[in-house]
């Protein structure tokens, strides 16, 4: 095939694609996607995601009876407190979790919890369906006992509201838990029978040491409580630009108790990004004193009146 037929092809080939959506979708569409999505959740789309944009937000066009993408966008735009805002953050993130992901992780925090006074508290910041606060908890009463469950608060949050619902019903397939080992399956869930076979249960008292909530890592303040021993924010910086991600990592100062640890994803690396972090292993930060002492003066002229 020469040069010239193998573009006309091509060509051919992406005239085909767009004949086939049930819905005009331009640069421009696109283009304000990127910008209204980065503007409520910090996401930052890259091009390759145009297709994965498409496919998503196609649903919401049909579940509102629109007719094109300008019209949707339009209306987004036109109320900002808009229902539909939830379900366009919603169809845009990204839930890719497991039981144990990163597993390196969890001895470090066993390790770091034994030599913490109590009580112990941990902030799950991007919750997802619920492995990762589910995992921090098995973590816990493994290392501290039964007992942990009165010892240690674990907040879990995400943005899409969707995937806190899944978590807060603690209800997982056997695939999702076959990498668990048989003990730990059998201390900490509840196997389906009848019509749920095939399906696993967190146990009650595993699901009450985790409470969920709603949070928008970009929003200027949360309404969390702190301070915290640890924060887990996983894989959750790579859709950020960098000076998102220092955002965020200085909304984490204050919330943080001397010497507590941020754990982050395998592909993310914030030394570059704050000097109130120091690398203490792999993917795992901590506090530095500094830091600490800086965001406690803050908060101390704060309370006094003095400008912040």
């Amino acid at each position: 095939m020469t040069t010239r037929n193998a573009r006309i092809d091509l060509a051919a080939s992406s005239r085909s694609s767009e004949v086939e959506r049930d819905f005009e979708f331009t640069s421009a569409d696109f283009a304000r996607i990127r910008e209204l999505i980065h503007r409520r959740a910090g996401i930052s789309l890259s091009d390759h995601k145009r297709d994965m944009a498409y496919s998503r937000l196609a649903r919401r066009l049909r579940a509102c009876g629109l007719e094109t993408f300008k019209q949707y966008l339009d209306r987004l735009e036109a109320n900002d407190d808009s229902a539909e805002w939830e379900a366009f953050t919603n169809a845009l993130t990204t839930n890719l979790t497991a039981f144990f992901r990163e597993s390196h992780h969890f001895p470090i925090l066993a390790d770091f919890a034994k030599r913490r006074s109590q009580p112990f508290s941990v902030w799950c910041s991007a919750a997802s369906t619920g492995e990762e606060p589910y995992s921090i908890a098995m973590t816990l009463v493994e290392t501290l006992g039964d007992h942990a469950a009165g010892q240690c608060t674990i907040y879990a949050s995400d943005i899409d509201s969707q995937v806190l619902q899944k978590a807060d019903a603690g209800v997982y397939s056997l695939d999702q838990v076959k990498a668990l080992p048989t003990k730990r399956l059998k201390r900490f869930f509840l196997k389906g029978m009848g019509a749920h076979a095939g399906l696993v249960k967190v146990r009650p008292e595993l699901r009450a040491m985790v409470d969920l909530g709603r949070v928008n890592l970009t929003d200027a303040r949360y309404d969390v409580k702190g301070p915290f021993d640890v924060i887990f924010c996983r894989n959750v910086m790579i859709y950020f630009d960098k000076p998102t991600q220092g955002q965020v990592l200085s909304r984490f100062k204050p919330l943080m108790k001397p010497g507590a640890l941020l754990f982050a994803g395998h592909s993310e690396n914030f030394t570059y990004v704050t000097q109130a972090f120091r690398l203490r292993g792999q993917t795992v930060y901590e506090l530095t004193h500094d830091a600490k002492a800086g965001a406690s003066a803050r908060t101390q002229h704060t309370l006094a009146g003095e400008p912040a």
